[in-house]
């Protein structure tokens, strides 16, 4: 094996430089994994606090297995009758409303929101796009166009594109101490398709993340989606449901994070990936029949070469076994709602801690500069996650400030994980305080 400055002197040679490395600084080489832990190439191990593609934990032995068994048979497209992909049709369909009964198989989430848009424009007949902002779709041309979070530093917004404010109650338009935050943020939408249609523009669907991650870990009020679902459909076009960095029991109480909604709240259309797969490419777009059927009246077939094949169903149908089998969404209710309790603790003594929201195993933590304010603590934050970086922890920053704290690690992650983060975060902020690395200002709660 080679040394790591080797390695990374033939990364930097090698691969394009917009590939960024975790702490291009002192970047971590890994070499195995298991669980939550990471190991290095001096066996050193790591916690692993946000790897969420891992979902059920790195190399999981029954999924290793199932991919193996099925590498062993067979592994080719979906143009032959197989069990493996209508199996795991069938398994999926049942842990979603009755109406999204039809399924594309794909291999990544930036492939799967790339034809939910193309399913949404062909059942609609409409072209423009409501995404929220600093929101992250996916990296194809296609979704560039709707990730404000990337097209505000590239080519900037198409003209069909219209971008409604983030539903974050902590530092948005409408906080907590507005009387209606849900209706408000709902009517600013209800504009935004108003003067659309003044333009003589048509919606033909409105993307989000069930959870926003890249915004900044978050939660959108409840009912939020019932009323922007009643706009966006009284303008003709479709509510997709983007479920890949939070789907498949992560936040708990739910298996899809759309769920936490309410039980009345359907999209139309449903995108999964990352933790489908457990670290395999595999993702999903499960849809209504009418909309299925709008895609199909073109004539022109889908296929997608590599989804759905049998190797990729046998692992997914792993990973809903392991999650059933190993009761990973009572445990992740049960891990976060303590975590998000020694969190809170925190915040009482630390006033760089502004806010602590998340729900199941899907945390964030924004830090402040000053309470009043809510300035982010950018460097803070990044100050914070190198520190843990050295106590053999990783955890990372998200948000428009890059100050939110994220946790999304693998729904292995234990109360001692849990326990052991917070006691080092406490460690480091104290001595952030003492050497006056962080002081904010403005009066604490």
């Amino acid at each position: 094996m080679q040394a790591r400055p080797e390695t990374l002197a033939l990364r930097r040679q090698l691969i394009g430089s917009s590939c960024k490395l975790f702490f291009p600084e002192e970047p971590v080489k890994i070499v195995r994994a298991k669980g939550q832990y990471i190991y290095d190439e001096h066996g050193r191990e790591y916690l692993d606090c946000i790897n969420n593609v891992s979902h059920v934990g790195h190399c999981h032995p029954d999924v290793v297995k199932a991919a193996h068994e099925q590498n062993q048979l067979l592994n080719t497209n979906s143009r032959y009758l197989h069990d493996n992909l209508v199996d795991y049709a069938k398994r999926l369909s049942k842990t979603l409303p009755e109406k999204l009964c039809t399924f594309y198989f794909l291999n990544s989430g930036s492939e799967a929101n790339d034809l939910a848009l193309r399913l949404a424009r062909q059942y609609t007949k409409h072209k423009d796009v409501i995404v929220l902002d600093h929101a992250y779709h996916g990296h194809l041309t296609s979704l560039i166009d709707i990730s404000p979070y990337k097209f505000r530093s590239l080519e900037g917004q198409k003209e069909w594109v219209h971008v409604a404010p983030l539903p974050d109650t902590y530092r948005g338009m409408y906080r907590e101490d507005h009387k209606d935050s849900v209706l408000a943020y709902a009517n600013e939408v209800k504009k935004i398709i108003e003067q659309a249609q003044k333009k003589g523009r048509k919606i033909a669907a409105f993307f989000i993340e069930s959870l926003p991650s890249v915004g900044g870990q978050i939660i959108p009020p409840e009912g939020y989606f019932q009323m922007i679902a009643e706009h966006i459909h009284k303008a003709g076009g479709v509510f997709v449901a983007d479920e890949i960095q939070v789907g498949f029991g992560r936040v708990g109480k739910c298996f899809w994070a759309f769920q936490l909604q309410g039980e009345d709240f359907v999209p139309d259309i449903v995108t999964m990936g990352k933790p489908m797969g457990n670290g395999h490419p595999i993702a999903c777009v499960a849809t209504t029949k009418e909309i299925a059927e709008a895609f199909a009246d073109t004539g022109v077939e889908y296929f997608n070469t590599f989804g759905g094949n049998p190797v990729s169903c046998a692992i997914g149908l792993a990973v809903l076994d392991v999650i059933e089998k190993e009761h990973l969404q009572a445990h992740a209710t049960q891990v976060g709602n303590f975590l998000m309790e020694l969190l809170n603790q925190q915040k009482v003594k630390h006033p760089i801690i502004g806010d602590v929201r998340g729900v199941g195993l899907f945390i964030g933590v924004d830090l402040i500069k000053d309470q009043e304010k809510r300035t982010p603590a950018t460097k803070e934050a990044e100050y914070l996650i190198t520190r843990l970086k050295r106590e053999y922890i990783l955890l990372s920053t998200d948000g428009p400030g890059r100050n939110v704290l994220k946790f999304k690690p693998p729904l292995c992650f234990t109360m001692d994980n849990a326990k052991l983060v917070v006691d080092k975060m406490d460690e480091i902020l104290t001595d952030m305080e003492r050497e006056k690395i962080c002081e904010p200002v403005g009066n604490h709660h």
